[in-house]
């Protein structure tokens, strides 16, 4: 992953703890309604990927000790994974594009209640993405993915060349010719791997998506109404396909791209859909960036127009994340997939112990602040989700007694101890695990492999019953809390 120049190592320092009476006084810890919004508490874990779903989409019992481990500590709310609304292959990744994954998420969400007895509430995070593929080798590029036209042919002095001979030169170039003769999308897709944009519409099925995404994600959200779930969030964020529609680097030029009007269009339009499918007593909004932290992308100055446009068509929430683009990312290794928070904007995304001045805890409060003061000043009262190196009480509390948020997104401090909320609540902070934000998480999502937090999945392996991960050298959640 990228890291900032500066260098700076950060400690975590949550503050004082506060006493019982004191967390029962508090903010963070008192409930909070709007519309079809209702919460407990203020505290909220963001959804998280980790990779414990069959290749087919299906929910395991791997998945539900996850999201049940996390129910224990009793959070107001937990956001399940990125949850795909295309019935199509895309890995050990929970799907919801045809009624046969309902029975698995009916069985994820009553889990969820039951281990909170009914005190958290869960929502189901949908999303769309396009296709990708691995970054291949120069010769396989050259032989079978690059299409040649007079371009290349013109370029070789190749006019009466076969085809195959084209491709032979090619592949024999050095870098630096092929980055005259090949255009840019052709160098990128070599060098990074091809990847579909919203932007390339001639493309049938890409020119197509406003008229096709709307009817998806109402029937997703449909299907989270009818497995139990209490509401569904929109992923509105990082480097996929709703996402890239928001962003300035969006320029379609069919009414969906350009100016910040025509890019805000369908994910208007996705909402209004999915409002029709599942009625106004079902919570539904969406998670979408405060600042894309790219060159030329969406900066923080655009978030509060976009949360004005979202919460003011209705949304019972917006929570607010940044970065994590594919644009910035870096260079894959042969035979593995782009990801998509290696460059400045995934750091943004999930800063680790090593920062900047600014330090990783908090680091898009001002941001998620503004967009606040932007609706409340409109009249909309919409609560806001602020997330990003949020850990201790005296932090999360300060954020909601200044106005900045409405809820308190806990997400690698929650994986790091996942009965933050019960100890703070109850008065025994000084027992809670403290996330040092190494990022080991991040690293083993990168491989794809099943995500887990060091601080504690070495834990007692000898535990009766414990599920491991497939290396058999970790156990997948986190040891129970022993009171005392």
């Amino acid at each position: 992953m990228w890291k900032p120049a500066e260098k700076i190592k950060f400690e975590t320092h949550p503050g004082a703890w506060p006493t019982a009476e004191d967390a029962g006084r508090s903010l963070l810890f008192s409930p909070i309604s709007h519309k079809a919004l209702s919460l407990s508490s203020r505290t909220w874990i963001p959804a998280m990927v980790p990779w414990r779903a069959t290749d087919d989409g299906f929910v395991t019992q791997d998945n539900i000790d996850w999201y049940a481990r996390f129910a224990q500590g009793r959070p107001g709310a937990v956001v399940v994974e990125a949850t795909g609304i295309r019935d199509v292959p895309s890995g050990p990744l929970l799907r919801i594009g045809h009624e046969r994954f309902v029975p698995g998420l009916r069985d994820l969400a009553g889990a969820v209640k039951a281990a909170s007895d009914g005190e958290t509430r869960v929502y189901i995070q949908i999303i769309d993405f396009l296709g990708i593929r691995r970054r291949p080798a120069a010769d396989k590029f050259f032989e079978r993915f690059l299409r040649v036209t007079d371009r290349h042919r013109a370029a070789l002095g190749a006019a009466d060349w076969t085809e195959a001979e084209v491709r032979a030169a090619l592949a024999a170039k050095p870098a630096d010719e092929l980055a005259t003769i090949l255009t840019p999308r052709e160098l990128q897709d070599l060098t990074m791997g091809f990847r579909e944009r919203v932007t390339d519409t001639h493309v049938p099925h890409i020119a197509e998506l406003p008229a096709v995404l709307p009817g998806l994600f109402a029937d997703a959200a449909v299907r989270a109404r009818e497995a139990g779930f209490d509401g569904v969030e929109l992923h509105y964020a990082h480097a996929y396909t709703m996402a890239s529609f928001l962003s300035a680097t969006n320029t379609r030029t069919d009414g969906y791209g350009g100016s910040l009007e025509n890019r805000l269009k369908l994910p208007r339009e996705v909402y209004a859909a999915v409002r029709r499918a599942v009625g106004d007593d079902f919570a539904v909004g969406c998670r979408y960036l405060a600042d894309e932290c790219i060159e030329g992308g969406n900066t923080a100055g655009d978030a509060p127009a976009i949360g004005l446009a979202l919460a003011g068509d209705g949304m019972d929430f917006v929570s607010l994340s940044r970065g994590g683009k594919f644009d910035d990312a870096k260079q894959p290794k042969v035979g593995e997939a782009v990801y998509p928070y290696t460059g400045r904007s995934g750091y943004e995304c999930m800063p680790g112990y090593i920062s900047d001045v600014v330090g990783p805890f908090g680091r898009n409060v001002p941001a998620t602040a503004a967009v606040r003061a932007a609706l409340r000043a409109s009249g909309i009262e919409t609560p806001v989700v602020v997330a990003g190196g949020m850990h201790g009480y005296e932090q999360a509390e300060g954020v909601l007694r200044d106005g900045k948020a409405d809820i308190v997104g806990f997400a690698r401090q929650a994986l790091a101890d996942p009965d933050w909320f019960l100890k703070v609540r109850t008065g025994q902070g000084g027992a809670v695990r403290l996330c040092e934000y190494t990022n080991y998480c991040e690293g083993l999502d990168q491989k794809h492999k099943q995500v887990t937090c060091q601080l504690w999945d070495r834990e007692q392996l000898d535990e009766p019953g414990m599920a491991k991960a497939l290396d058999g050298k970790r156990r997948l959640v986190a040891p129970a809390w022993k009171r005392g």
